[in-house]
């Protein structure tokens, strides 16, 4: 879906212009963004932050268009070779602009742990600023595997939205760390808004899915106007709220016409390339420009030195995804999914190399149809084929207005979409 690339790279492109351009921290040696670009400028781009939230929109329709008609192990294969190949990257580039420039966070100590991508789990840093919402979207992955080990159905999903829905409010009103940690309440309203629409797409349009983005959209209200007007260090100001509010129902009523077909003509071909790109331009940009910007700054006046680094990092993108994203995950592929075969074909209670006796047959071959799940019919293989061409990626508040399970998903000191003053860039998304 060439309408998804491009919401994809649009998102992108606001983050990046939210941390080159709209905080009060950026890239600049000595003097914030804010300072540096004319209010106008500023007073969009400072909610650039929000491309996250269209993140994990985009993440909850895409991920159910994947895993539909799939099985577990082609979910994780799916999920391995789309995020880590470049992730690895940029966390040993990052190691190495560290060693280099000594700016940044890549010490070497943080390095391997971090190339697990569960690295805030074990209550390591992330050596970007950025990653944080890597791990938002393991716990959508931790919690779709339910359903997709249930088998996914129409109703199945039906079924698994409303009790994320609920639990995750139950979660917020407990105040409880480990409920707040796996429901996520904070996030789970995109996750579940992306879904309800690819079911709108899917299955077309009824009262109930509709419902479901509605609720979805009421809850992000709810988190995302103290996340973005309540920081101490005014990610935006105080009275701006309303433009919160409109951004966010934007997001929404985007998705909207994506699920309905009215993005449709958007059918370039080109948007594919956008798109492949999003993903490595997210994981580099945080961390990249700095040392760049300590170079041509204030060498070549602002406005080139801006364009600049991000034809650099376009461009970086671009290499990484072409000469390393492309080739190690191709040779992963096959090697994963032998691998993953062998794990469901092997009986763990019989020695390798020891032929089934025919009792062992039997039974086997009794309880094969009992276990194993239908095989997918052809609508469903076409969706899950086009889902992988599509991609996804990964990709809210203030610390004091936030649950638990936001706070455990940023850093100490740091906001999901803030600054902290020994930022190299200022802010966390």
């Amino acid at each position: 879906m060439h309408e998804v690339d491009l919401l994809r790279f649009i998102a992108a492109l606001a983050v990046v212009l939210y941390h080159y351009t709209g905080t009060l921290g950026g890239p600049w040696k000595g003097e914030t963004a804010r300072e540096l670009f004319p209010r106008p400028m500023t007073a969009l781009t400072q909610f650039g932050f929000m491309g996250v939230e269209l993140f994990f929109l985009i993440s909850g329709f895409v991920i159910l268009m994947s895993v539909w008609g799939r099985s577990m192990a082609d979910f994780a294969v799916s999920r391995i070779i789309r995020l880590y190949p470049a992730y690895w990257f940029a966390v040993l580039l990052i190691g190495g602009l560290y060693l280099a420039t000594g700016e940044g966070r890549g010490k070497p100590d943080q390095i391997i742990p971090n190339l697990t991508m569960f690295q805030q789990g074990m209550g390591i840093r992330n050596v970007s600023g950025v990653f944080w919402t890597l791990w938002a979207e393991m716990h959508f992955y931790a919690l779709i595997s339910l359903l997709v080990l249930a088998g996914v159905t129409y109703q199945r999903c039906v079924t698994f939205m409303s009790s994320w829905t609920v639990l995750a409010i139950f979660a917020h009103e407990s105040g409880n760390d480990l409920l707040q940690s796996v429901l996520i309440p904070e996030f789970a309203p995109y996750f579940i808004g992306g879904m309800a629409f690819f079911l709108i797409h899917r299955f077309g349009q009824s009262l109930l899915l509709w419902g479901f983005a509605a609720f979805s959209w009421a809850c992000s209200m709810r988190y995302a106007l103290p996340a973005a007007t309540d920081k101490p260090y005014n990610v935006a100001p105080s009275d701006a709220w309303p433009a919160v509010a409109i951004i966010i129902t934007l997001l929404y009523v985007v998705m909207g016409l994506v699920a309905t077909g009215k993005l449709g003509w958007l059918r370039w071909r080109h948007f594919a390339t956008l798109g492949a790109l999003t993903y490595p331009t997210y994981l580099i940009h945080y961390e990249v420009a700095p040392p760049i910007a300590h170079t041509i700054y204030p060498r070549m006046p602002l406005w080139a030195a801006t364009l600049l680094i991000i034809a650099i990092v376009l461009l970086a993108a671009y290499l990484i995804h072409r000469i390393v994203e492309v080739p190690l995950s191709e040779w992963l592929k096959p090697r994963l999914r032998d691998s993953f075969a062998r794990l469901t074909a092997t009986d763990p209670g019989r020695p390798r190399g020891r032929r089934a006796q025919p009792s062992e047959q039997a039974a086997g071959g009794l309880a094969a149809p009992l276990n194993g799940h239908p095989e997918p019919d052809q609508a469903r293989e076409k969706t899950g084929a086009a889902a992988e061409s599509a991609g996804d990626t990964p990709s809210a508040g203030d610390s004091g207005a936030l649950t638990p399970s936001a706070r455990a998903l940023t850093e100490p000191g740091e906001e999901p979409h803030g600054s902290t003053p020994s930022a190299p860039i200022g802010s966390t998304i």
